[in-house]
């Protein structure tokens, strides 16, 4: 496929109460990509209460506002997005230095779908170890937290994010690339907020996302794991 030099990323944040990281991020990824490459920040809110949407757009996003969940989000903003390649960001991650240039560099080496390795923001060496493997190009080894590109057309012929995906929602839709892509895991890492991690325990909380990896290889459906997360995660 040959595209043109003047393709552009469309930036896909889904976010609920995200007003002490979305302001960071927006000036991060402004001063570290060229503009001439980035068409537009979109920022999908599913029902903020703490002045989230006002202060992305103060900061030069734009805003959407979409029912609760980031399936719903991250569809909606795919399907009023405007640039040639999609690029799914949570409000806690940031991408390398030039992201936009290694994405178009991907995309123009016909890798229509992809993410970055993952480095926590913690010097704990048991979340160095997870992200170590992230480098490992294996649906396995594939989690929202290291973002996403894709071209919009392979986005919408592939159908999307499954929105009965509560939780799950960015590894189930990236299984599903692995089949019908070149997928591919570029060299350069994202720092990702160890925040969750710090709230319920590293060796908790990596237990639980390894007992919900497997429930789901053993075919459980999205409104088992949700269960299950809702029991011993996010009660």
């Amino acid at each position: 496929m040959k595209w043109s030099k003047t393709i552009t990323l469309s930036i896909i944040i889904p976010t609920l109460n995200e007003a002490a990281h979305i302001g960071n991020l927006l000036r991060y990824l402004k001063a570290n990509s060229n503009p001439k490459n980035i068409r537009e920040i979109i920022v999908v809110d599913g029902g903020s209460a703490d002045g989230t949407p006002s202060l992305a757009k103060t900061l030069g996003a734009r805003i959407v506002i979409s029912d609760m969940g980031r399936a719903k989000q991250m569809n909606k903003g795919a399907e009023l997005a405007t640039g040639k390649v999609l690029y799914f960001l949570h409000a806690d991650t940031y991408p390398p230095k030039d992201f936009d240039l290694y994405i178009l560099k991907a995309i123009h080496q016909n890798i229509l779908s992809g993410c970055f390795r993952m480095k926590f923001d913690t010097s704990k060496k048991f979340l160095q170890f997870f992200a170590w493997f992230s480098r490992i190009n294996h649906k396995l080894c594939r989690g929202g937290d290291q973002s996403l590109f894709i071209i919009k057309e392979l986005f919408h012929k592939s159908g999307g994010f499954d929105e009965n995906y509560i939780i799950y929602e960015d590894t189930e839709f990236i299984g599903r690339l692995y089949k019908i892509s070149n997928f591919a895991v570029l060299p350069q890492s994202v720092i990702t907020s160890a925040r969750k991690y710090e709230k319920y325990g590293s060796y908790k909380l990596q237990y639980h996302f390894g007992i919900i990896h497997l429930k789901n290889l053993l075919g459980f459906g999205p409104d088992q794991l949700y269960k299950y997360y809702k029991k011993n995660i996010a009660p």
